[in-house]
């Protein structure tokens, strides 16, 4: 079995300062010769205290491991402060992060589904529309 607590290497490619979106961004490299793979949250940990930074500032993400194991790639961003991350960050990976809730919707099939029965009424009965049809015989 793998230790958990191997060392890693980290190695950053194409290191940009990114002025026009405050952040800093960068391809990753994760040496990981003695285990399987390293979890984004240590990632974000050990690039925090590289760049000074808040953990919750670093967004990793699109990582890949080699074919063979022990070295990973992926991205990395380290932005500046949190209403630049707000801004400029994806509302998916803003959820992931944890800096905005996910909103339950139902499901694209149904609620096509309660459009198209809706377009059959007119006026008040658009609301019955929204209910699934009662299956009886």
């Amino acid at each position: 079995m793998a230790d958990p607590s191997a060392p890693i290497t980290l190695r950053t490619r194409k290191f940009i300062t990114n002025r026009l979106l405050s952040r800093r961004q960068f391809i990753l490299d994760v040496l990981h010769p003695s285990r399987p793979n390293v979890s984004k949250d240590e990632l974000a940990e050990k690039l925090a205290t590289m760049y000074k930074t808040d953990k919750s500032r670093v967004v990793l993400f699109g990582f890949r491991t080699q074919f063979g194991g022990g070295k990973s790639t992926g991205f990395a961003l380290v932005y500046d402060d949190e209403a630049s991350q707000k801004k400029f960050e994806p509302k998916y990976r803003l959820i992931r992060s944890g800096l905005q809730p996910k909103v339950d919707k139902a499901s694209r099939k149904l609620r096509h589904e309660r459009k198209n029965r809706a377009k059959k009424f007119r006026g008040t009965k658009k609301v019955k529309a929204s209910e699934p049809p009662k299956k009886g015989k």
